[in-house]
């Protein structure tokens, strides 16, 4: 069996994942998740059909744009970003599903934003599948598939498409945490034969009618760079200090969605995710609920838990073992609060210091166990389709700690129905 040691410099080999190790902890675990074909078929349907939700959902917005202020309470250039963004917000999603103990499948969120976690996706099946014999590797279609929907966009957009494409990678550069995925993105479009450059929402400039970064005319923005973050910040905290750059990026943004408007760059994701990460959406999908088709309405109730607007929401009659605290665009579990997993006090102080306009209480579910962790099933989405899969395993709910494990298919079990 391949030791953690030499599945590290196998990892550091591929010039992608740095960090095998994580405050001296193993950050992955070698032994992979093996799922039945069965498991799996649910769980990347119910990922699939809730972005149908989603897309639903990013309609009846449209159609009624008083929603924006009434009940997302978006910012000014908030409203901006979906409003030039005519609703679409789709290109690659990630949905966090469970196995219940009672055997249904549930999500607890989708990050339609700026989803990470793809280099561990890739290269854990890459470098571990060898180990694994009779399982199948539902991840070897990640690259093509990812690749093929920017390309497919870039080509559906852009006032004058070109064959070969520059790409830049807009992410928080003074952030660590995502330089392996800007890292995998730049391999697989180098590939492609497009220039990759990446750099920051302040590298952008004007460009020959259209935008640049470094000198050098883009074509298409790899935007990881979250959309709250471009607009103003606000804080979800009543006692949180204030943030030091609260300010909307407004020059690059304006430029950037002037440009997208006339075709002369494409933006994946598109800036209409801005509404479908904010958690409100998650209640919305409850809220209105008779709003949208018999078939999402079936998918909403099986596969959302019970969410709701904490400004809606009777502070004492949120049963600390039954809800858990969410801020809307809180990401990777950020200040969420899982009631069971906390005392009263901890519980009693986040209800008071929430800002319940910016928060919602979600219904706690219990996941199935498996070898003594929770597992947390990574659905990646591509154009509506399934990608990938990759699982963390934690104790309780997930966390960075989490380890990140390969995921594999059981053959035997494999009817062939689903093939990602």
């Amino acid at each position: 069996m391949l030791s953690y040691s030499n599945f590290a410099e196998r990892l550091l080999d591929t010039c992608i994942i740095s960090d095998p190790w994580i405050e001296g902890r193993e950050r992955f675990r070698i032994a992979p998740v093996v799922l039945d074909a069965e498991l799996y078929d649910r769980l990347t349907a119910a990922a699939e059909a809730i972005a149908a939700v989603f897309q639903e959902l990013s309609a009846l917005v449209i159609e009624n744009p008083q929603l924006l202020d009434d009940y997302f309470g978006l910012t000014l250039w908030q409203k901006y970003m979906w409003l030039a963004s005519g609703g679409n917000w789709h290109g690659i999603a990630r949905l966090d599903m469970f196995e219940l103990e009672d055997g249904s499948v549930a999500t607890c969120e989708m990050n339609s934003d700026t989803p990470s976690g793809e280099a561990e996706t890739v290269l854990l099946n890459e470098l571990l599948h060898p180990f694994s014999p009779g399982v199948d590797n539902p991840n070897k279609r990640f690259e093509e598939l990812f690749t093929g929907m920017v390309m497919a966009m870039y080509r559906a957009r852009a006032a004058q498409p070109r064959e070969a494409p520059v790409v830049g990678v807009i992410y928080p550069t003074d952030m660590p945490e995502d330089l392996s995925m800007v890292a995998l993105y730049t391999r697989w479009f180098e590939r492609r034969g497009c220039k990759v450059i990446c750099g920051s929402p302040l590298n952008v400039r004007h460009a020959e009618g259209g935008v640049g970064m470094f000198g050098q005319r883009i074509d298409i923005i790899l935007r990881h760079y979250k959309t709250d973050w471009w607009g103003e910040r606000e804080q979800y905290w009543f006692d949180a200090e204030p943030y030091p750059d609260p300010d909307p990026l407004a020059d690059e943004l304006r430029l950037l969605l002037n440009a997208e408007s006339r075709g002369h760059v494409v933006v994946v994701n598109p800036f209409g995710a801005v509404v479908t990460q904010s958690k409100l959406a998650l209640a919305f999908c409850h809220d209105y609920i008779e709003s949208f088709s018999s078939a999402s309405q079936e998918v909403i109730l099986r596969h959302i838990p019970e969410t709701r607007r904490l400004a809606e929401c009777e502070a004492t009659a949120l049963e600390r073992e039954q809800w858990v605290l969410k801020p809307d665009y809180g990401c990777e579990g950020d200040d969420v609060i899982v009631g069971p997993f906390v005392d009263d006090t901890v519980w009693q102080e986040s209800l008071r210091q929430a800002i319940p306009r910016r928060w919602v209480a979600q219904r706690f579910f219990r996941a199935k166990p498996v070898e003594g962790f929770l597992p947390n099933y990574g659905v990646y989405i591509v154009g509506g389709v399934t990608a990938g899969i990759f699982t963390r395993l934690s104790p309780q709910s997930t966390d960075y700690t989490a380890l990140s494990a390969p995921t594999f298919i059981c053959r035997s079990t494999h009817n062939g129905k689903k093939e990602a």
